[in-house]
């Protein structure tokens, strides 16, 4: 037998020796295949088409543990046409969240979505976007521009786009900018839930969590990575999901398959990737979609979903091991490829 194939069988009988006692073991203790593996999935309270859904975090709200990514239905390859199709025919099919920003496509995605959301649909909807003002000035007009882009006098969601920065979560909570902008359009209606969002480093989601603490002040959502790719380096699953956990945040998994990474590594299929995201805690994960066959896919996976148990992940994390442990193929944690805001500082205020 190789030396490499020995070691990878001794790990895997290691890790899953270590994951039948595990259940209760706190994600970023002991190894990536134990922790990630050991997480045990939310309920879902409710079924809708066969889609299940899992309440928001501390709220009443319930949401599909499946939702469409706003982003690509806003590329030129996608057209007006097709975007709207797979926004409502998700809706039609029991997905009820949706995902968008206000710089996707230059505003082109909320405008979709919103023209999507006519008829009737925007009731069907549970909606979210994202905005990266944080200045008050900036954070209040891209917020009326989201509205009116997506047609709504009301956004379900409204998300801190791209914690990118560790100074990120003290300017955002000075007197004045945006978290101050989104407490008084909650308190108008205009949104009924406050989150943030960020793909670069752990470390800024806690120093979020941790200043909101300081502050007094407790977000109802997290975004985040959430695959079988991040498990191996500088992990959200394993050091942010349980500090989001412990705050009843509700955790919104993104990048199933790392940017279409995990595809090219040839490690694991987009079906086997989309699956494992899901089979952690997370409340419900966004994927995005630019054809009905990719929302069929979706679809196919999320419907009477059951999840991986802790042998399945095990096994999945083995094969994505060897790729994973620098992180190549996540470049939106090494390098400013995905940094919207690095590239538009304009767009912070």
């Amino acid at each position: 037998m190789e030396r490499r194939d020995f070691l990878k069988q001794a790990a895997a009988a290691a890790a899953l020796a270590g994951l039948k006692g595990a259940s209760g073991q706190e994600a970023g203790t002991g190894s990536a295949l134990q922790g990630a593996a050991a997480h045990v999935p939310l309920p879902v309270v409710a079924s809708v088409n066969g889609i299940g859904r899992r309440k928001l975090g501390r709220s009443d709200a319930q949401v599909s543990i499946i939702g469409i990514g706003g982003y690509h239905l806003g590329l030129k390859d996608v057209t007006e046409q097709d975007a709207i199709r797979i926004i409502r025919t998700g809706l039609d099919e029991g997905i009820n969240f949706l995902d968008n920003c206000w710089d996707y496509n230059g505003g082109v995605s909320e405008e979709r979505m919103g023209k999507a959301l006519q008829d009737g649909y925007r009731q069907k909807a549970f909606l979210m976007t994202k905005i990266d003002g944080r200045t008050g000035a900036e954070a209040s007009k891209q917020l009326e521009q989201s509205l009116t882009r997506l047609k709504t006098d009301h956004i379900d969601l409204l998300q801190i786009h791209e914690v990118i920065r560790m100074t990120d979560p003290e300017q955002a909570f000075q007197p004045g900018n945006v978290i101050d902008v989104m407490k008084q359009a909650r308190k108008e209606g205009k949104i009924g839930h406050i989150g943030f969002t960020g793909h670069k480093s752990p470390a800024m989601h806690l120093n979020m969590i941790e200043t909101a603490d300081k502050h007094g002040f407790t977000f109802d959502t997290v975004q985040m990575p959430v695959n079988a790719l991040d498990e191996h380096f500088d992990s959200f699953g394993q050091k942010v999901i349980p500090v989001a956990q412990k705050h009843g945040m509700a955790i919104l998994g993104m990048k199933p398959l790392s940017n279409g990474a995990i595809l090219k590594s040839g490690a694991v299929t987009a079906v086997e990737a989309l699956h494992y995201a899901m089979s952690v805690p997370v409340t419900m994960t966004i994927t995005g979609c630019q054809s009905l066959a990719n929302l069929e896919q979706a679809l196919g996976v999320a419907r009477n979903f059951k999840p991986m148990d802790v042998q399945e992940k095990a096994a999945l994390l083995l094969k994505t091991a060897s790729i994973a442990t620098a992180g190549q193929f996540e470049d939106y944690k090494s390098s400013h490829v995905y940094d919207g805001t690095y590239h538009n500082p304009q767009w912070l205020g």
